[in-house]
C-alpha cells in the first residue's frame, strides 16, 4: 500500500486548502446559519476542484473533504461528488454519463443521497429506463442545494430523481447541511445505470467502467448480469461504501482542525502563571486525540485507496466509518473540552468542529450499527478477494 498523494492529488488538495482557508471565514460561515455558502461553492467548482476528483479517485475526494473538514465550510462537496460524479461515473450508463457529469463538474447540477432509508422508497418500474417513486426521507443532507437525488428504493435499486419533480421541506440537522425531507409522490426518476428492469449494463458488470472507475461486481468477483438482484446490490453496496469512505475523510479533517484549534488554545491560555499545555493531563488527552484522528485518516486513505485500485474494499470502508464514528465523537469531545468554558459557547468556532462531529458520528451508521456490519461481512464473506 501507498497512500503517497500524485502530483495531481496534492496540487488539488493545496488548491483546495488554499480556497476554504481564504473563504470559509468565520464570519461567513456564521453568516450562512444552517444554509450553504454558495459564494464557497461557485469558487471551488470555477477552480475545477469538483471535476478534478474525476480524474484524482476517492483518495483524491478523500484529500480535498480533510481540507473541507478543517474548516467545516458549507457547500455540499462530499455529497455532489459521491452520489453524482463518482456513482455516475462508475455505474452510470453512457447517456447518463455524457448527460450529467459536465454539469456535476460545473457545479449546476448537484446531487444529493438518500440511501440509508432503504424501506422507505417504492418504485413503480415503468418502460425505457424510467419509473416513479413514492415514499418520504425524513432528513437527506445538502437537499436544499440538490438539483438532483439519488434514491435508493426498497430493493435497493437506485434512482435519480429530480428535486424539482418531488416534495422538499427544509429540515435542521445537528450540523448544518441544508438539509431537507424529502417527499415523492409518484415522482418520475430514471434507474442509475439505464435500465429500470433489468441489472446495470453488463459492460460495466463484468470489469472496470470505461473511463477507468472500478466496480464492485468484479471485485466480488460476481459473473456480470447473472442476477439482476444481487447486481443491484453490488451497485448500492458499492456506492455506499464510497460514501462512507468519503465521510470518513471529512471527519479526519473536522477532528484535526478541532484539534489545531485546542492545541492553539491551550498554548496561550494560562493558568497559574503557565500556559494549559504544559500540563500532563492536556497533553494526554491532546495526543490521544492525535492518535484518533489518525486512525480515522489512515483508514480513509486505505480504504479510498484500494477501491481506486479496483480491490476489495468494502469491509475497509466499514473499518473507516467505524473510526470515524467511534473515535471522532472523542476527538470533537476533546476538542471542546480543552478550551474549558470557550468550549461551551455556540458562537465559538470549535463548537461547529463539534456539531459536525456529532453529525458524521451517525451519517450513515452510527459506530455499533457498523460494527455489527463489519462483523457480519467478515464472519459470512461477504466480500471475496
Amino acid at each position: 500500500m501507498d497512500f503517497t498523494p500524485t502530483p495531481g492529488q496534492e496540487a488539488a488538495r493545496d488548491l483546495a486548502a488554499r480556497i476554504f482557508g481564504d473563504l470559509a471565514t468565520h464570519e461567513r460561515l456564521s453568516a450562512a446559519g444552517t444554509g450553504s455558502d454558495p459564494g464557497l461553492w461557485k469558487a471551488l467548482c470555477a477552480a475545477g476542484l469538483v471535476s478534478a476528483v474525476a480524474d484524482t479517485g476517492l483518495l483524491g475526494l478523500v484529500l480535498l473533504l480533510e481540507e473541507q473538514g478543517r474548516t467545516t465550510a458549507q457547500v455540499p462537496f462530499a455529497a455532489s461528488c459521491v452520489y453524482g460524479l463518482l456513482a455516475v461515473r462508475a455505474h452510470g450508463s453512457a447517456e447518463q454519463r455524457e448527460r450529467l457529469l459536465p454539469g456535476i463538474g460545473d457545479g449546476s447540477v448537484v446531487v444529493a443521497g438518500a440511501l440509508r432509508e432503504t424501506g422507505a422508497v417504492r418504485a413503480e418500474v415503468r418502460e425505457a429506463g424510467g419509473g416513479a417513486l413514492s415514499g418520504v426521507v425524513p432528513a437527506v443532507p445538502w437537499l436544499r442545494d440538490a438539483t438532483h437525488a439519488l434514491v435508493a428504493d426498497d430493493r435497493r435499486r437506485l434512482w435519480l430523481a429530480r428535486t424539482a419533480d418531488a416534495g422538499c421541506e427544509p429540515v435542521e440537522l445537528t450540523a448544518p447541511w441544508a438539509a431537507g425531507r424529502l417527499t415523492l409522490e409518484g415522482t418520475p426518476a430514471e434507474r442509475l445505470g439505464g435500465s429500470a428492469a433489468d441489472g446495470p449494463p453488463a459492460e460495466r458488470l463484468g470489469g472496470d467502467a470505461s473511463d477507468g472507475s472500478p466496480i464492485e461486481g468484479s471485485r466480488r468477483g460476481r459473473s456480470p448480469g447473472g442476477d439482476p438482484a444481487r447486481d443491484a446490490d453490488d451497485v448500492y453496496a458499492d456506492v455506499l461504501a464510497t460514501a462512507r469512505t468519503a465521510f470518513a475523510g471529512l471527519q479526519a479533517g473536522v477532528c484535526a482542525g478541532s484539534l489545531a484549534r485546542a492545541v492553539a488554545h491551550t498554548c496561550t491560555r494560562e493558568q497559574f502563571g503557565r500556559p494549559l499545555a504544559v500540563r500532563q493531563a492536556v497533553q494526554h488527552r491532546a495526543a490521544d486525540a492525535h492518535l484518533d484522528t489518525e486512525a480515522i485518516r489512515v483508514t480513509a486513505y486505505e480504504a479510498a485507496w484500494r477501491r481506486d485500485a479496483g480491490l476489495p474494499y468494502l469491509t475497509h470502508a466499514l473499518t473507516a466509518a467505524w473510526w470515524a464514528a467511534e473515535a471522532g465523537h472523542r476527538v470533537v469531545h476533546t476538542g471542546q473540552h480543552l478550551h474549558g468554558g470557550a468550549g461551551a459557547d455556540l458562537g465559538h468556532p470549535v463548537h461547529r468542529h463539534f456539531l459536525w462531529g456529532r453529525q458524521l458520528e451517525a451519517h450513515l451508521g452510527c459506530g455499533g450499527e457498523v460494527l455489527q456490519e463489519l462483523g457480519e461481512s467478515i464472519t459470512y464473506g461477504e466480500e471475496r478477494s
